[in-house]
């Protein structure tokens, strides 16, 4: 037998015995339900578990009304909330009025004719789907998950895996704010503009989005195209088959650690052919279960990730399905759920970079993960057009974005390592020409924040003017507003 044949036999037979003893646990880690985290109804916390919060009440409205009433009446501080899967307190600041938004989920206004809906901020994704789904409407932008507020994506100014599309703002007409004084406001682009510029991307700084007019797209049949290609390969290949091609409606590559050497590029292609997966949503009843294994093993089992790159994606990437764009619109986030949080918990950080600084920054990428050792999941790298509108824009140029997945400790030494590599990758992000992400752990200094952000002390003198008292505050602003004597 050839030494390259002896390797990958005793590669494969090493697979072999892992995948007896990872399905051994799989009850007792994956399949068993979440461990419930302790809970008072005074105290707000993220999805990651990182944030506790203890507030002065929490308000779960039905109403515009009962918000402006609310706001009016409470000096501050106030702070707000979704689906709280912002993950470094974006949504409560200590002795808050805290508002949840999530009973605040009707549809307001539907337009087949016009692509037109107009929702609550607290409706999810998957809530505007099921309505429009039947007229073969589908969302123009979202993000990769379903079971988000409408409103928490505004906040946030969110990205999805959208071929030629840009952030979220590409595609709302229009939202109705209430103010510091409770005043309502519709916004748009030609009417309160600074306002439309600054609520959306504006991390509930500015006020209370209650509903928005989002514009809508065609239904359509995707076919799966999907390659594996050296990372240092990746632009051209971008450039020359995906970056024109209108056809392409959704798009990310995979970035696999530990070597960060290789990206798997998955695409969806429009085609007229029929489709072979007959849902035409997830079902609310799927299992994640063996994801949720895979996530375990590839962060914590030795040789974990060349399981998932050399096995588990080479069986789930097989063929060319054909699916409906909602379909692939509508993942639950529940995929990534761990079975507890308590002492490990899963994290999100993002880094955009100018497309021409892409081969610059992957070499800087790749050796700070490497040196703090982080344990990363997946790094999935999107694409995403300039935001000319928002005044917290994360794409001031045409850009690549890097989504990082993943596991850290709870304990305050695993929080501050944690802190230490993410300042350095926003360093060498910046250094690119870059910025990173504000809806996650509030680790950058004051300096980094704003030379990621150049236009946000025109969105504090914004805040100044319409929120004169600071009412509307969380723990992102708690850090970053500048003080006033």
């Amino acid at each position: 037998m050839k030494p390259t044949q002896a390797c990958a036999k005793h590669f494969w037979r090493r697979i072999a015995a892992a995948l007896v003893v990872m399905f051994a646990l799989w009850f007792a880690i994956v399949v068993r339900p979440p461990s419930p985290a302790p809970h008072s109804p005074q105290v707000v916390n993220d999805v990651t578990q990182l944030n506790p919060e203890t507030v002065s009440a929490i308000l779960v409205p039905t109403s515009r009304t009962e918000i402006a009433m609310a706001v009016s009446n409470h000096p501050g501080p106030i702070s707000i909330g979704g689906a709280r899967h912002s993950m470094g307190g974006q949504i409560a600041t200590a002795h808050a009025l805290h508002i949840d938004m999530r009973e605040m989920n009707r549809i307001v206004a539907y337009s087949p004719t016009n692509k037109s809906i107009t929702v609550e901020a607290g409706a999810t994704w998957r809530q505007v789907q099921s309505r429009i789904d039947p007229d073969g409407l589908s969302v123009q932008i979202m993000q990769t998950y379903a079971n988000f507020t409408v409103g928490g994506s505004l906040s946030v100014n969110a990205h999805g895996r959208y071929l030629g599309k840009g952030p979220i703002v590409a595609s709302v007409r229009a939202i109705t704010l209430v103010l510091a004084d409770g005043t309502l406001v519709s916004a748009d682009r030609e009417h309160h503009s600074e306002l439309f510029c600054g609520a959306i991307g504006g991390y509930g700084g500015l006020g209370v989005i209650v509903d928005a007019t989002l514009a809508l797209d065609d239904n359509r049949r995707l076919r799966r195209e999907n390659v594996a290609m050296p990372v240092h390969a990746y632009t051209n290949f971008f450039a020359q088959t995906l970056r024109h091609t209108p056809s392409v409606i959704f798009h990310n590559a995979d970035l696999y650690p530990k070597a960060y050497r290789t990206v798997h590029a998955v695409s969806f292609r429009a085609t007229e052919a029929p489709a072979t997966e007959r849902d035409r949503l997830i079902p609310d009843s799927r299992s994640y279960s063996l994801y949720r294994l895979l996530i375990w093993a590839t962060t914590e089992w030795p040789g974990g990730n060349r399981l998932r790159q050399h096995l588990f994606d080479p069986l789930v990437y097989r063929g060319n399905p054909v699916v409906w764009r909602n379909f692939e619109a509508s993942y639950d986030a529940f995929e990534l759920e761990p079975a507890s949080r308590r002492r490990s918990t899963y994290v999100l950080a993002e880094y955009f970079i100018p497309v021409d600084h892409f081969d610059a920054f992957v070499p800087e990428l790749r050796r700070i993960l490497q040196k703090h050792a982080v344990k990363v999941f997946n790094i999935s790298i999107r694409h995403a057009h300039a935001d000319p509108d928002t005044l917290l824009a994360w794409a001031p140029t045409e850009v690549f974005a890097f989504v990082i997945y993943y596991k850290q400790g709870t304990a305050a030494a695993a929080r501050v390592a944690a802190g230490n590599w993410t300042r350095e990758l926003i360093d060498a992000a910046l250094a690119a020409g870059g910025s990173y992400y504000l809806p996650y752990q509030v680790h950058a200094t004051r300096e980094q924040f704003l030379a990621a952000y150049p236009r946000s002390p025109a969105f504090f003198a914004l805040k100044k003017r319409v929120d004169p008292t600071n009412k509307f505050r969380n723990r992102l602003w708690d850090a970053y507003i500048p003080t006033v004597p």
